[in-house]
């Protein structure tokens, strides 16, 4: 048995400090990834900086019209709010996609941005795994590679991010609220994450004691929105692929469109192609099709992933479609 320090800070300032006087030190909130990941031997961090308690459990509204809403905030919770209901229902139903009822009462939102890869071989200390021990190999590249990624994989790792909520927020133009010995931080979610590279070990552009404390949703547009989760069974499953999209179509053309996929990479992943095959083109199946053909130009499937390009087209053209038509029908959310 590992021994550990514990540490409960009262602010995010002493907090900061603690993780960056001790590079042993890890911040500790909900814990439904790291105590997982404690237990595997995947970390094994010799203090744990408990922030559950900091007050950072709040959704509030910020000058801009947007929300500001706490990194301690849980999943459930953020889910109902009902001005996260009301005007970014895409965020909605990706929390709801997400793992099961019980760990969304525990999970918070900065806890979410910042889980792990659910890639077998990473949480397999037995494996060489170059996101867990870096320059040890990747067991994955000739493995079992189902849920790995298409687009924007290196030599060095092919996992993909787990996160539901991060899809919805990247197609949101969403920011993380960053706080560090040096202060508070702005980072646009797009930028928050890495592709693996050769250092697949980072996740994120975070340094190792910045703490995430919030994430800020810019002001609601007048955009259909949604999010479809294509997975192996109807819950407490990880994507195979999901689309986080938003279209706003005005004089029978599209004049806006935000669109993230996930499942599919080694970060939430910003369909930059698609939506610029989308814009200023009259909507139908096959702009549908060749806007998803756009955006997969560059996918590389392995052996036991290639379904997920086929399965990744329809679904982006599904998704497009069914807004389209909520928009002819005149619904509006």
């Amino acid at each position: 048995m590992k021994p550990l320090r514990y540490e409960r800070p009262t602010d995010t300032a002493s907090a900061v400090a603690l993780v960056h006087d001790n590079p042993e030190a890890v911040f500790l909130a909900a814990g439904t990834n790291l105590v997982d990941h404690l237990k595997l031997g995947v970390a094994t961090p010799d203090m744990l900086v408990d922030i559950s308690h900091l007050p950072l459990d709040t959704v509030v509204h910020t000058a801009d019209g947007g929300l500001r809403v706490g990194a301690n905030v849980r999943n459930s919770a953020l889910a109902v709010h009902p001005d996260v209901r009301r005007n970014y229902p895409m965020l909605t139903r990706a929390l709801l996609a997400g793992a099961s009822p019980q760990l969304r009462n525990a999970a918070t939102t900065g806890g979410n941005l910042l889980q792990r890869t659910r890639c077998v071989y990473f949480r397999d200390v037995s494996t060489p795994c170059n996101k867990r021990e870096p320059g040890s190999g990747c067991s994955a590249l000739g493995g079992y590679t189902r849920y790995h990624a298409v687009l924007g994989a290196s030599e060095e790792c092919v996992a993909t991010h787990p996160s539901d909520m991060a899809v919805a927020l990247l197609a949101l133009d969403a920011e993380v609220l960053v706080a560090g010995p040096d202060g508070e931080r702005t980072v646009a979610l797009e930028e928050f994450y890495r592709l693996p590279g050769d250092r697949p070990d980072l996740d994120t552009t975070l340094e190792r004691d910045e703490l995430v404390v919030g994430v800020h949703l810019p002001p609601p547009q007048t955009s259909l929105s949604t999010y479809r989760k294509v997975r192996d069974r109807a819950s407490y499953a990880f994507a195979l692929v999901s689309v986080a999209a938003e279209l706003t179509i005005s004089g029978g053309t599209v004049t806006g469109c935000r669109i993230a996929f996930g499942g599919v990479a080694h970060r939430p992943w910003r369909a930059h192609r698609t939506e610029a095959a989308l814009l200023g083109q009259r909507p139908d199946d096959d702009l549908f099709a060749r806007a998803a053909d756009a955006e997969l130009v560059e996918a590389d499937a392995l052996e036991g992933n290639a379904f997920k390009i086929p399965l990744l087209r329809r679904t982006v053209a599904g998704v497009l479609r069914d807004l389209a038509g909520r928009h002819d029908e005149g619904v509006s959310a």
